[in-house]
């Protein structure tokens, strides 16, 4: 019998691995001039971190269909892209070849690319000495978080299928 979430859990996540035996082989490529630290989403929707790829470095691994993958700045924990995307989900493959994962920077908001300099050269505890606007301040202090980004997804996920529902009621 499924018991309900304790009163202010946070619902359960639409991004997380399913139980799957059909292995994927996937060649992760970074692309970037960045260090990037591959992170796994377990059965329960958390970030598994495995071993960082060096710039223009690559790695063979053997995952599983419906496991998700999302990659990461090693250093500064920013969202990088995976086949375009934020996050990759391996399918079968059709044939014996590995699956190329390419992994690249994405096209920042100038906002955005400002927000990483500035973290960058200045310590978190100086950000409310900055002369800039009170929001800026809290955007500084927004630290990018790969917890807030599977939240998010999943979050898009849900609305989605809410959607999805309402449509076929109409």
């Amino acid at each position: 019998m499924p018991q309900d979430a304790p009163v202010g859990a946070d619902p359960p996540s639409f991004v997380r691995s399913i139980n799957s035996r059909i292995p994927s082989n996937v060649i992760f490529c970074n692309r970037s001039p960045r260090v990037v630290r591959p992170v796994w989403i377990n059965f329960i929707g958390q970030p598994h971190r495995y071993q960082d790829l060096l710039p223009g470095s690559g790695r063979r691994m053997t995952t599983y269909v419906g496991h998700p993958w999302m990659f990461r700045d090693a250093a500064t924990d920013e969202r990088l892209l995976v086949n375009g995307r934020e996050l990759f989900l391996p399918k079968a493959q059709e044939n014996a070849q590995p699956i190329m994962v390419n992994i690249t920077l994405p096209v920042y908001t100038l906002k955005e690319r400002c927000l990483q300099v500035v973290r960058h050269l200045v310590r978190p505890e100086h950000y409310r000495n900055l002369e800039i606007a009170r929001s800026l301040h809290e955007d500084l202090e927004d630290q990018p978080s790969i917890v807030k980004d599977i939240q998010r997804i999943s979050r898009r996920v849900a609305q989605h299928l809410i959607e999805e529902r309402e449509a076929e009621l109409q």
